[in-house]
C-alpha cells in the first residue's frame, strides 16, 4: 500500500508544478522545508523516498517526478512529466502549429549533429522552409528565445541544445525515433545527447560521466571494448 501524502509532500509537489524542474540541492532544501513547515519526519538523504511516495499517488493522473541530470555539469535535476500525452503533442497548447515544426527541426538538427547543438544561424535558415507557414528570421528569433524561457532549449554563445527538462521529459520520444543516432550513456544508462563516442565500438558517454569515469584511470579504455578511448577528456589539462 502507498505511504499517504502529508501536507509536506503537497506543498513540494506545488512547488515544483510551478518551477516545471528543479535542480538537485533546490529540490533537497525545498524537501527540508516543507517538513520542517509542515513538522513532517525529515532525513537528508530520504528525498527519493519522500518523491516515490508523491508518485505513487500521481500514477492515476498519469504524471510522475522524474530525475534526470544536466549534460554541462552533470547536476541532478527533477522534473515533473506528464505521461498521458507523448512526444511533442504535450507542447501542442503552447504553441502555434508552425512553432512546433520549427521545434521539431531544431531538434532534428541538434541530435543529428555531432556535438549535440545547433547554430542559430542554422535554425533561422530554416524559417522560410516551415511547411505549416513560413516565419521571417525575427520572428523565428523570438520564438527560440520563448523555447529557451519555456527550458524547451538551451542557449549559449548562439548555439542551441536540448534543456535538461526537455531530455528528461522526451527522453523515450527520441530514442523511439531517433532510433539509428539516439543512444543512451553507458555509464547512467540515461539519454545522452552531448556525447563522446567510442571510435572502436561506438558506444557513448555524458561528458560529466568521462570526466568521473576516467577520473581515476591513468591510460582512459572504453568501458565496453576496453580500446583506448582517443577523445578529449573534459576537464583535463592537455
Amino acid at each position: 500500500m502507498a505511504a499517504q501524502m502529508t501536507d509536506a509532500h503537497r506543498r513540494f509537489l506545488q512547488v515544483l508544478m510551478s518551477h516545471g524542474i528543479m535542480e538537485g540541492s533546490e529540490a533537497r532544501k525545498l524537501h527540508r522545508r516543507c517538513c520542517e513547515i509542515h513538522k513532517a519526519y525529515y532525513a537528508h538523504d530520504k528525498l527519493d523516498d519522500f518523491i516515490s511516495t508523491i508518485n505513487s499517488h500521481l500514477q492515476p493522473l498519469f504524471m510522475q517526478i522524474r530525475k534526470g541530470m544536466s549534460e554541462g555539469d552533470g547536476r541532478a535535476h527533477y522534473a515533473l512529466v506528464n505521461l498521458a500525452e507523448t512526444e511533442i503533442t504535450k507542447m501542442a497548447s503552447d504553441y502555434t502549429e508552425n512553432e512546433l515544426e520549427l521545434f521539431r527541426k531544431t531538434m532534428d538538427l541538434i541530435i543529428l549533429s555531432e556535438n549535440g547543438f545547433a547554430s542559430s544561424t542554422d535554425i533561422l535558415n530554416l524559417a522560410d522552409q516551415l511547411k505549416t507557414k513560413k516565419m521571417k528570421k525575427k520572428e523565428a528569433e523570438q520564438v527560440l528565445k520563448v523555447f529557451v524561457e519555456d527550458k524547451w532549449l538551451s542557449e549559449r554563445n548562439g548555439e542551441y541544445t536540448l534543456h535538461t527538462r526537455c531530455i528528461i521529459e522526451m527522453e523515450q520520444y527520441i530514442l523511439s525515433n531517433y532510433q539509428d543516432v539516439a543512444r543512451k550513456c553507458n555509464i547512467c544508462h540515461s539519454l545522452a545527447i552531448q556525447s563522446q563516442v567510442c571510435e572502436s565500438c561506438g558506444i557513448g558517454m555524458h561528458l560529466p560521466c568521462v570526466r568521473k569515469y576516467f577520473r581515476a584511470q591513468t591510460e582512459p579504455r572504453c568501458p565496453q571494448c576496453n580500446d583506448f578511448w582517443s577523445c578529449d577528456i573534459p576537464g583535463t589539462k592537455q
